[in-house]
């Protein structure tokens, strides 16, 4: 008696592995269609903008003439932007996520709460711009600052920093607490010395992916009025400024074709700064890694 019968197996293995097939030959797909749109974007980004990408575009101020036009007051506004949101929504990100996962009951209020967080970081970024009109800009009077920029680019950011912390404290075993506190020390202790260090490389990578956002993002700094055209640079948080991708998008609004190419140019200076702090953020992950 034969417990399995040849035929009938290889009769229904043929439409699996034909399944199968199909089914890598469309993953492929969209992974090569993902990988071709991106090439023809960096190809005509790099060939029209790489000419006019010198040290004279980096510390030229803005100009109404292509000859004489930088990007200077855009990255300096931009730096500003960064001292602004990084800090504050970092420290409120990673101490939200820090309290709901260490501190806060499990209970249907808690549930309410992380299920509206995770909701909010879909929200569209026009939302949060009007948010931050209504707030910062008009009820507490800080114009079109650096400030009330980026306390508003620092909403639109949060929930991703908070729902990325809290994946990555979660994810740190319950043995290591179970250890700590059984060695006597105490629940915050055990937060900073344990849960924390093994937490940061997936928290450094949300983090850094939030700041990454907030820095290419136009919606809400459109809506909350800043200058398409400043010649001045920012001294404190409370002064006028503007940031890479407000200039990028003035002079892609322009009719010479001298100023699609510079914008082009920002557009390339502005990927060498993500690139730049995607670069940071996988090497700080790496080094953590390797300790814990």
């Amino acid at each position: 008696m034969k417990l399995v019968n040849h035929s009938e197996v290889i009769k229904r293995m043929k439409p699996r592995l034909m399944k199968n097939v199909i089914m890598r030959g469309l993953f492929l797909s969209a992974t090569l269609f993902g990988l071709v749109v991106l090439g023809v974007l960096f190809y005509r980004v790099l060939t029209q903008g790489i000419g006019y990408l010198d040290f004279q575009f980096l510390t030229s101020l803005p100009s109404r003439k292509p000859e004489n036009a930088g990007v200077y007051t855009a990255l300096i506004g931009t730096v500003w932007l960064m001292a602004v949101v990084a800090p504050v929504s970092l420290l409120i990100g990673v101490g939200t996520a820090i309290y709901l996962e260490e501190y806060a009951s499990k209970n249907k209020f808690t549930n309410f709460i992380q299920i509206n967080i995770s909701n909010l970081a879909g929200v569209p970024s026009i939302v949060f711009g009007l948010l931050g009109l209504t707030l910062f800009v008009r009820a507490l009077s800080l114009g079109t600052s650096v400030l009330a920029a980026g306390l508003t680019m620092s909403l639109l950011v949060l929930p991703i920093i908070i729902v990325a912390a809290q994946e990555a404290i979660r994810s740190v075993p319950s043995e290591l607490r179970e250890a700590s506190l059984g060695m006597g020390a105490t629940k915050w202790q055990t937060i900073v010395r344990v849960v924390m260090p093994a937490a940061i490389p997936g928290i450094l990578t949300g983090g850094i992916l939030a700041l990454s956002r907030a820095i290419g993002e136009t919606a809400p700094l459109v809506v909350l009025g800043l200058p398409l055209f400043l010649a001045f640079l920012p001294r404190t948080v409370f002064d006028m400024f503007t940031v890479l991708p407000m200039q990028i998008y003035n002079w892609t609004g322009r009719p010479q074709e001298e100023f699609q190419s510079l914008a082009a140019a920002g557009i390339i200076v502005l990927l060498v700064l993500l690139i730049l702090m995607n670069s940071i953020a996988v090497l700080i992950r790496n080094k953590f890694q390797k300790r814990y």
